[in-house]
């Protein structure tokens, strides 16, 4: 396998795309944040004293996506037409779940954009719960889906 971010030199550079076609692209991401359960009721009753931690994380999420290509880079600044995280929460389990999905026309895929989106998701939730607990575990961010582009389609 050949490394796309490499010359034959061993130099860092960004993939050129600009020979690939604009095509519709669409990435599903999800993770998961296990917390105790002093943190889930405080987050379900909204008694966490920063503020109603779903819809900051949600917010944050979103802004995530926007701000890929800042964080990690060898990715493109893309254009999104449509970012989202949604969550799943198991009252039961301690856990909540977030899934982001994002959304381009353009030359590259949207992956990258929808793990950070769930990355900076999770990330929130803990940083607004730590004073409770700081146990809090984030594991199993993974890609989902994707369509669109050379690579057409993947299922997780």
């Amino acid at each position: 396998m050949e490394f796309t971010h490499f010359d034959d030199k061993g130099n860092a550079y960004m993939v050129d795309v600009s020979g690939k076609d604009v095509t519709h692209r669409v990435a599903i991401a999800e993770g998961t944040i296990a917390v105790s359960r002093e943190v889930m009721d405080a987050v379900l009753g909204h008694k966490v004293k920063k503020g109603d931690v779903m819809t900051v994380a949600q917010v944050a999420g979103i802004m995530g996506t926007k701000r890929t290509s800042d964080l990690i880079p060898m990715c493109h600044p893309l254009s999104l037409t449509n970012a989202a995280v949604t969550f799943e929460v198991d009252e039961e389990a301690c856990e909540i779940k977030a899934i982001c999905r994002a959304v381009t026309e353009g030359k590259t895929g949207v992956e990258m954009e929808a793990l950070t989106g769930v990355s900076v998701a999770l990330l929130t939730i803990y940083d607004m719960c730590k004073a409770i607990d700081k146990r809090m575990v984030i594991r199993e961010i993974h890609l989902v889906e994707k369509s669109g582009g050379k690579s057409g389609e993947f299922r997780f």
